[in-house]
């Protein structure tokens, strides 16, 4: 069992389950209600804990009604939260998610006026507690300040940045993980076409070795090791039923997969295996290696 901290956010999602999509200005019955907690960290640990690992989150949590559901998913999930500032006065951040039955996809809103987490927040943490220590691509220079002192102080712990988003300066993280776990859109939204050739001319700009991922959806993922090997490995053929959080189950799975010691190759198998199981179900119980 290893430990793994989560770095992000955690939110109460709110799905609605309908088989089409509705039209502008227009009434709809949904099929089916869920509320989850979510959040991109916060869903990856809860996959974690269910391969095995020991969880904690590292995330501002309001002082509502919502939090405490938050909290009590938590403690299911036996993820530990005690690290998490408790902000007085606040809303937790929602997430209202339409889900089409007949395609898979999902529509999100989201809102959100909780503060970030701030380097004074983790003033009392001693990070060498944790073998492996995964952040979402998000509110940079904290961010990036947690990447710098860890690096420092601990650098056997190993690393990994999600980047799923276009933020500002998000390309200041690149320097400080061991793992880059990149998005299609994310990927797409920087004109490459291909994986490959995105992950191919990153490599050369890095000033250290890192393994470079990117889930490509339906068609599987794509890595370039640390040592220079690019691999392709197909996603799961699979009746896709709900793809939400699918990205952070890939990520989980890829996560568990190197802390048992596994290659990048047979990592991203394992990972596109048990984001293909997710997407044929609802939600993310229930699932193993």
């Amino acid at each position: 069992m290893a430990r793994v901290l989560g770095v992000g956010v955690a939110t109460l999602d709110c799905v609605q389950v309908v088989k089409n999509y509705p039209v502008i200005d227009s009434e709809q019955r949904a099929d089916q209600q869920y509320l989850w907690r979510g959040g991109n960290a916060s869903n990856t640990l809860s996959v974690l804990s269910q391969l095995g690992e020991q969880c904690s989150l590292f995330a501002t949590l309001a002082d509502d009604v919502f939090a405490e559901r938050i909290c009590s998913d938590l403690e299911h999930y036996n993820i530990d939260y005690s690290f998490c500032p408790r902000i007085a006065n606040t809303q937790s951040p929602t997430s209202h998610i339409l889900l089409s039955s007949e395609s898979g996809s999902r529509n999100i809103t989201h809102y959100r006026n909780l503060r970030e987490l701030t380097e004074q927040d983790s003033d009392a943490i001693d990070f060498s507690k944790w073998d492996w220590i995964h952040f979402e691509g998000r509110n940079i220079e904290t961010t990036l300040n947690l990447l710098q002192h860890i690096k420092q102080h601990y650098p056997r712990i190993r690393v990994s940045v999600e980047i799923e988003k276009h933020r500002q300066g998000i390309e200041q993280l690149y320097h400080y993980a061991n793992s880059l776990l990149f998005s299609r859109a994310y990927i797409r939204a920087a004109k490459f076409e291909t994986a490959k050739a995105f992950l191919q001319q990153l490599q050369t700009t890095l000033s250290h070795s890192c393994d470079l991922i990117c889930a490509w959806g339906e068609q599987g993922a794509r890595a370039l090791s640390s040592k220079g090997i690019y691999y392709e490995v197909p996603a799961l053929n699979i009746n896709v039923i709900d793809t939400r959080a699918a990205g952070d189950v890939f990520n989980a799975a890829f996560i568990h997969s190197r802390l048992q010691g596994h290659d990048v190759e047979k990592s991203i198998a394992a990972a596109c295996r048990l984001a293909g199981i997710k997407c044929g179900q609802l939600g993310i119980d229930g699932l193993s290696d």
